[in-house]
C-alpha cells in the first residue's frame, strides 16, 4: 500500500539517526552477538558452559534400553514433562530388541523424575508402565505446549513425528501432526504428512513463535538429498531446515540455516530451537554437532534473530569429558529442553544424554547455567563496550552482570557525547554477583531520555555483561 502524502514528507523531515536507531523498547538484550555492540575494547563475547549436576532419569525398564533418547522436557505450570524414545540395542544380536516406543516421565522439581503407570500400552502382556504410543507413525515423537493464544483446549499439546515404520519412513520421509488435551493421551490431526521435504532421521521440533505470530518448525536434511529413493543413501552432510506455519498444517518459507560466511561445515544432528522465555525474540539453538570418523557426538550453541541466520559457537557446549560415560557412539545429546526449577530465580537447567549404546539403559544429567549466562561481554581486566544508537521505554537500567572490579556506566547521546549526570564519574560503581541490577547515577531517573536516541558505555572491570534491559 502506498504512504499518504503527509506521512512521505514526514519520512524526509526525520533526522538522519532516525533509520539507524535500534527501537530497544523495555525488551532485554542478551550479549550473545554483536547486534547491540558499535565497538569494544579489552573485551571479548564469551561462551559459558553449563555445570554438571545429577543423573536425571535412567532409561532401564524392559520396554527402554541403552538406545533411549531424543529427550523432549516442557514445563506446564507447577509440572515437568518429559517424552522420550525407548529403545534397545541387542550388542549380541545386533539389532533392537524391540519396536520404537513412547515413554513418558513428570516431575515437581525437575531433579527426581517419576515413571508413571499408564495403562495405555500393552508391553510384553502388561499395561503397567509409563508408554504412551508404540509402533508405526510414533518415530522420534517430539511435542510441545502449544501457547496460540486460539489454540483450541483438545490440542493444547502438539507433536511432530516420523511418518511410517522403519521401513516406510526411508522409503518416503515426512512428518505427522499429532495433539493432545493432556499430554498424556495422543492421536494424529490427520493422515496425510505435514512437511515431506527432508531426511526426519532425528529429533524434528516445532513449537510456537508469539514474536513472529505463527508456528516454527526445525527438521533434519542432508545437504545432497539422496541416491536412490528406493532406499536410505543420504548424501552430503547433517543439516537443519526451517519453515514456518499459520494453522501448523501448511508450511512455507521453508529454509536451511545459514550460519556465515566464516563458519566451518559442520554435521548437526539435532537442533533444540526455542525462543528465549525472557527474551522471546530471541532463539536459542543447542545442536548436537557430529564427529563421523569415531560416530562421537558433543552439544554447542547458537543463536538467531530471524530464526533462519545464526551465530553458532563452535567449542563444544558440553565437553565428552563432563562426567561421564560421553564419549562413546552417539552418547553426548542436549535434550530439547531449557528449565527454571521451582525457587531458583539464579539459574536455568539443562540435560544431556549419557551411555548410550552402554549399560542397562541411557540416562539423561542436568546441567546448570546463569539465568540468562550463556555467552557474555567479556574483560579479563579494564575493557569498554560502547553500544550502537538505541531508544528505550522506561525509568531505569537494569544488568545482569558478574564485576570483580568497579565497573562504571555512561549515557550518551546518538553522537557518542556524555549526558550530564548520566557519566563514568556520576554513575555509583558496580562490584559484584548480579543478576538484575538497577544501575544509579546522579542524574536520577531516565524517564527524561526515554525514547531519545541514547548509547550505552560500558566501563567494564574483570567482569562479564550477559544481559540488560531499561524497566519501569
Amino acid at each position: 500500500m502506498r504512504q499518504p502524502l503527509s506521512c512521505l514528507l514526514l519520512s524526509l523531515c526525520l533526522p538522519a539517526w532516525a533509520a539507524e536507531v535500534i527501537p530497544l523498547g523495555s525488551r532485554r538484550e542478551l550479549l550473545v552477538d554483536d547486534h547491540l555492540i558499535a565497538s569494544k575494547s579489552g573485551v571479548e563475547l564469551r561462551l559459558h558452559k553449563p555445570q554438571a549436576r545429577d543423573v536425571a532419569l535412567v532409561c532401564d525398564a524392559p520396554w527402554e534400553g541403552n538406545t533411549s533418547g531424543y529427550f523432549t522436557l516442557i514445563q506446564d505450570g507447577p509440572l515437568f514433562r518429559c517424552y522420550y524414545r525407548g529403545t534397545h540395542f541387542d550388542e549380541k544380536l545386533k539389532k533392537g530388541a524391540h519396536e520404537e516406543l513412547t515413554c513418558y516421565a513428570e516431575s515437581r522439581d525437575g531433579i527426581t523424575w517419576t515413571k508413571p503407570k499408564l495403562g495405555l500400552v500393552e508391553f510384553q502382556g502388561s499395561r503397567e508402565n509409563n508408554i504412551i504410543l508404540i509402533g508405526a507413525g510414533c518415530h522420534n515423537f517430539t511435542p510441545f505446549l502449544d501457547t496460540h493464544p486460539g489454540c483450541p483446549p483438545e490440542s493444547r499439546f502438539k507433536a511432530l513425528a516420523g511418518t511410517g515404520d522403519n521401513t516406510t519412513r526411508k522409503q518416503k520421509p515426512s512428518l505427522q501432526a499429532w495433539h493432545s488435551a493432556d499430554g498424556i493421551r495422543w492421536s494424529r490431526m490427520r493422515d496425510q504428512p505435514v512437511i515431506d521435504a527432508g531426511a526426519f532421521d532425528s529429533q524434528n521440533l516445532a513449537f510456537y513463535d508469539a514474536e513472529l505470530g505463527a508456528y516454527r518448525a526445525y527438521w533434519r536434511y542432508f545437504t545432497g538429498g539422496y541416491t536412490d529413493e528406493r532406499g536410505w543413501k543420504p548424501k552430503g552432510v547433517r543439516a537443519i531446515r526451517t519453515a514456518t506455519s499459520r494453522d501448523f498444517f501448511n508450511w512455507q518459507d521453508l529454509t536451511n540455516l545459514a550460519y556465515g560466511p566464516d563458519a566451518p561445515e559442520a554435521q548437526l544432528y539435532t537442533n533444540a530451537v526455542r525462543p528465549y522465555f525472557r527474551a522471546p525474540h530471541l532463539l536459542l539453538g543447542f545442536p548436537t554437532r557430529y564427529e563421523a570418523k569415531h560416530e562421537q557426538v558433543e552439544p554447542v550453541f547458537m543463536t538467531s534473530r530471524d530464526g533462519v541466520n545464526f551465530r553458532r559457537w563452535e567449542e563444544p557446549l558440553i565437553p565428552i569429558t563432563a562426567p561421564k560415560d560421553r564419549e562413546g557412539n552417539r552418547s553426548n545429546y542436549m535434550t530439547n529442553g531449557l528449565l527454571q526449577l521451582p525457587g531458583s530465580d539464579r539459574e536455568l537447567s539443562v540435560y544431556a544424554t549419557e551411555a548410550y549404546y552402554t549399560g542397562p539403559g541411557s540416562r539423561i544429567r542436568r546441567f546448570t547455567s546463569r539465568m540468562d549466562g550463556f555467552v557474555s561481554a567479556s574483560a579479563a581486566g579494564r575493557g569498554e563496550v560502547i553500544t550502537r544508537p538505541f531508544s528505550f521505554t522506561g525509568s531505569r537500567l537494569l544488568l545482569n552482570l558478574v564485576s570483580h572490579g568497579e565497573t562504571l556506566i555512561e549515557l550518551q547521546d546518538e553522537a557518542g557525547n556524555a549526558l550530564p549526570g548520566f557519566t563514568l564519574t556520576d554513575c555509583t560503581p558496580l562490584e559484584g554477583d548480579f543478576i538484575d541490577h538497577a544501575v544509579a547515577w546522579k542524574g536520577g531517573s531516565l524517564q527524561q531520555l526515554a525514547g531519545k536516541p541514547v548509547r550505552l558505555r560500558f566501563n567494564l572491570a574483570e567482569a562479564d555483561l550477559f544481559a540488560l534491559q531499561f524497566a519501569p
